[in-house]
């Protein structure tokens, strides 16, 4: 198959754009009620309203994974999230199921941040210049191919929310850690564990180079040069903004933001941890939050009882996230037996990427 074909095979067709919102639902809960629990639709937090409405779950990429597996009856996996997310939950699920990703343009900057051809140049050069003083971590939202690197020198994935047990983790291993893809988490975590930030270096996989000044005898974290493009866009100024504007509202932010911005909040931790916290607080409160836009309208709206607004006013949902609509839903639903945006990530890759994550879920 040539690109132009594989490209037109993945393309929607031009009657799911057409169809009307009402047409779409209606063929969602027809799909749905047809096939019963041979069908599992597994939301991200991030993801549209539009889709959220039709999940059997929702949740981090990780525990929607799980999830994915557990449901042992479900034969098609229609996971609505990015490539990553549906890597893991192929990596987990088992052979009779399928998995199929709605869109495949769904993709995530940050895990592109880190390939396979560049994570084996830097460790190549990181090994001469450390010897087999480093253990390799990676955030789950890389791809399977970085998380079976991984997996194969020893270490393990880790999630925001367990990160610090899994970096304590991989010191008592080893005297060093590499921390894929995303430098924000991986700083923001060590210096949690009281790792100076002059003990940590910069990988740069575009030069190739390590960046750092001093004696790096002294290096105990090498942090990838990635980032998540979302949470990165919460700045220092947006955390002065609202302080002036709203002296007594509390900012809660995801550790995929700037270590500076991390420390100027009240409060910072996953997803899940953003969720509760709003769950849980006492009516009335005032909350900024500094994570992914269509997860921050969804609070709003399911909390009308605090004041809750973005750290970032002009902030924009995930654009890969956002990909997933009802649209691909439903034409996902309607190919189910087909082969358009199966995810299948080979068995050699997929083995050491479940040595990855279980080493993670027996130490976390």
């Amino acid at each position: 198959m040539n690109l132009l074909a594989a490209l037109q095979k993945n393309m929607i067709p031009e009657k799911y754009k057409q169809m009307s919102r009402e047409e779409l639902e209606d063929r969602v809960i027809e799909v749905k009620k047809e096939l019963g629990s041979r069908l599992y639709i597994p939301c991200h937090h991030y993801q549209k309203d539009e889709v959220v409405k039709f999940a059997d779950a929702t949740g981090d990429s990780l525990q929607l994974a799980q999830l994915s597996a557990k449901n042992t009856d479900a034969e098609f996996i229609v996971f609505c999230g990015v490539h990553f997310m549906a890597e893991t939950a192929d990596i987990l699920t088992n052979q009779n199921q399928k998995v199929i990703l709605p869109d495949m343009r769904a993709g995530c900057s940050m895990a592109d941040m880190a390939d396979l051809q560049q994570t084996e140049r830097a460790w190549e050069k990181l090994q001469e210049l450390f010897g087999d003083t480093i253990l390799p971590l990676t955030y789950v939202n890389s791809t399977a191919a970085i998380k079976s690197f991984v997996g194969a020198h020893g270490g393990a994935t880790v999630t925001s929310s367990n990160a610090e047990t899994m970096v304590k983790w991989a010191f008592e291993m080893k005297e060093r850690i590499l921390f894929l893809p995303d430098q924000h988490l991986g700083r923001n975590t060590a210096v949690e564990l009281g790792v100076g930030l002059d003990e940590m270096a910069i990988w740069n996989p575009i030069t190739n180079e390590l960046e750092f000044e001093g004696d790096t005898s002294e290096i105990k974290v090498i942090l990838w040069k990635g980032h998540c493009s979302v949470h990165e866009n919460f700045t220092v100024q947006n955390v002065i903004d609202t302080r002036y504007k709203y002296p007594k509202m509390k900012i809660i932010v995801h550790p995929e933001c700037r270590r500076e911005v991390v420390e100027l909040a009240d409060m910072a931790g996953s997803t899940s941890y953003i969720i509760k916290a709003i769950e849980t607080a006492e009516p009335g409160t005032a909350w900024a939050i500094g994570t992914e836009m269509n997860l921050v309208n969804r609070l709003i709206q399911n909390h009308q009882d605090k004041n809750i607004i973005s750290l970032n006013p002009h902030m924009c949902p995930c654009l890969t996230m956002n990909r997933i609509d009802l649209p691909h839903l439903v034409w996902s639903l309607d190919t189910l037996e087909e082969t358009n945006n199966i995810i299948q990530v080979s068995p050699e890759v997929a083995e050491n990427a479940k040595l990855a994550l279980e080493r993670m879920l027996i130490n976390s």
